[in-house]
C-alpha cells in the first residue's frame, strides 16, 4: 500500500560547490560528513514547516561539479545518511526522557504516599492550626513531586517527537543536484 502524501514541497539550495554543504572541520567522507550547521538547521527549518507526511524534495543548484563521483549520489546519500542518524539519535533521546519519567514517577508516587500517610498521622494528633498546616503542607509538597514525571507524560515529548518526524521527512527526500551558473 503506497504512503499518501499530503503535499510536495520544494527547496531550493544554491551553492558554488558540494562543500559549503558540510562541516569543514569533519574530515570523514562526504557520505559520513556532518552537514554544515547553517544548511542543517536551513532543511530543518523548511521542513518543520510541512506536515510529517509530506513529500520533501530538494534541488541542489551546483555552480562548480566535484571532479569525482556523481553529486546526486553523493548528496542523497549524504543527506538521507544525515539525516536518519539524526532520527536515531532523537528516538534514543525519547527513550531516555520516558525511562526518566518511569523512575519520578516510582520516586513521586513514593513520595506522595510517604507525604500522605504523614499528613493522616499527623491529622490524627490534634486539631490545632500548627497541625492543620503542616498537613497540608505535607499533603502539597507530595503533589508537587509528582510535577516532573507529569511534565514529561504529558508535554515533554512531543517536540522530540516532531523532530523525529522531521528528521524521518527529511531522510525519505527526493534529492537532486544540478549545475547551474
Amino acid at each position: 500500500m503506497k504512503k499518501k502524501h499530503h503535499h510536495e514541497h520544494h527547496l531550493q539550495l544554491r551553492v558554488s560547490e558540494l562543500g559549503q554543504l558540510f562541516n569543514s572541520m569533519d574530515p570523514t567522507p562526504f557520505l559520513n560528513k556532518d552537514l554544515d550547521r547553517e544548511a542543517e538547521a536551513f532543511i530543518e527549518t523548511w521542513a518543520a514547516e510541512f506536515p510529517s507526511d509530506s513529500l520533501l524534495r530538494i534541488t541542489i543548484h551546483l555552480e562548480h561539479l566535484p571532479a569525482e563521483g556523481d553529486p546526486s549520489t553523493i548528496m542523497v546519500e549524504a543527506i538521507h545518511n544525515y539525516f536518519d542518524h539524526k532520527a536515531s539519535l532523537a528516538r534514543s533521546e525519547l527513550k531516555r526522557l520516558f525511562r526518566e519519567g518511569r523512575i519520578s514517577l516510582l520516586i513521586g508516587i513514593g513520595f506522595v504516599t510517604l507525604c500522605l500517610v504523614a499528613a493522616d498521622v499527623i491529622g490524627q494528633l490534634s486539631a490545632s492550626a500548627v497541625v492543620g498546616i503542616a498537613r497540608e503542607s505535607l499533603m502539597i509538597v507530595g503533589w508537587v513531586a509528582m510535577w516532573r514525571p507529569l511534565q514529561i507524560f504529558l508535554y515533554d515529548w512531543w517536540p522530540i517527537l516532531r523532530s523525529i518526524r522531521v528528521y524521518k521527512a527529511i531522510s525519505h527526500a527526493h534529492v537532486r543536484v544540478v549545475q547551474s551558473k
